[in-house]
């Protein structure tokens, strides 16, 4: 049986790099992608050694349309094609209204979290579409069902990756690749650092007073649903924590 392998891009940390762990401690191959040298070779270098597992790594922004496709070009070329694709990197930035939000957090949401995606899975999904088989892993958002004040732009950028994920069953429906978008509530990964831009107090308030998601539950999910029967595709799945019912309703009492 050929080793299976698995890419993940935003492996550096979260959900990316808990995915990262638990496909090599279940021995498949991986290339892992990121924009932050140190810890996707660091990374690397434990699962490796750990695991007995070969670990690809390529440190890029997928927000660059020509890195996206060169990486894209090299696997291809190298004969490298995934039987999974999560397709993790993205991010939220600020929580403004609307009417005060500022312009560069937008770009960086649009640019990362739906084109960039785009640009990655341009190539990928044409390799695999080509193989015939495989699993895309969209990683969406409760965000992409629900918009919440403050909201608005990275709402926007998840309503997306939930349209584009259901656009990839449809279009991939002559080949056997299934589609999933994992659509997670409340999980502390370093999402509310990014969003309120490094201010840890703001973030750690986020979770405060009941038990959110961690990126390691989101990965036991992503493995589940991969380890499923060809025939099954679990086309959206929307997880919260126990705490949290709707985008904006988290029961912060200690409850749970």
């Amino acid at each position: 049986d050929m080793k299976k392998t698995v890419l993940i891009t935003g492996a550096s940390s979260g959900i990316g790099e808990a995915c990262a762990r638990i496909y090599a401690q279940s021995g498949y191959d991986l290339v892992i992608t990121g924009r932050r040298r140190e810890s996707i070779e660091a990374l690397a270098k434990e699962l490796e050694e750990k695991h007995g597992i070969s670990v690809r790594t390529a440190v890029f922004d997928i927000r660059c349309r020509k890195s996206c496709e060169e990486f894209t070009k090299e696997l291809t070329e190298d004969g490298i094609v995934p039987d999974i694709f999560v397709n993790n990197a993205g991010l939220a930035r600020g929580k403004d209204p609307i009417q005060e939000g500022s312009i560069d957090d937008w770009e960086e949401m649009i640019d990362t979290n739906v084109k960039g995606l785009l640009y990655v899975s341009r190539g990928i999904l044409n390799a695999m579409y080509t193989k015939g088989t495989g699993h895309v892993i969209n990683i969406g958002s409760i965000a992409g069902y629900q918009v919440y004040p403050g909201g608005n732009v990275y709402n926007a950028t998840k309503f997306a990756v939930r349209a584009l994920s259901d656009a990839m069953n449809l279009d991939l429906i002559n080949s056997k690749i299934r589609v999933t978008c994992i659509e997670p509530g409340a999980a502390n990964t370093e999402f509310s650092i990014v969003r309120f831009h490094g201010n840890s107090e703001m973030a750690d308030d986020v979770y405060k007073g009941y038990t959110p998601l961690t990126a390691s539950d989101i990965a036991q999910i992503i493995y589940f649903v991969t380890g499923l029967p060809e025939h099954i595709n679990i086309q959206h799945l929307l997880v919260t924590p126990t705490a949290q019912r709707s985008s904006a309703y988290v029961n912060k009492s200690g409850l749970n």
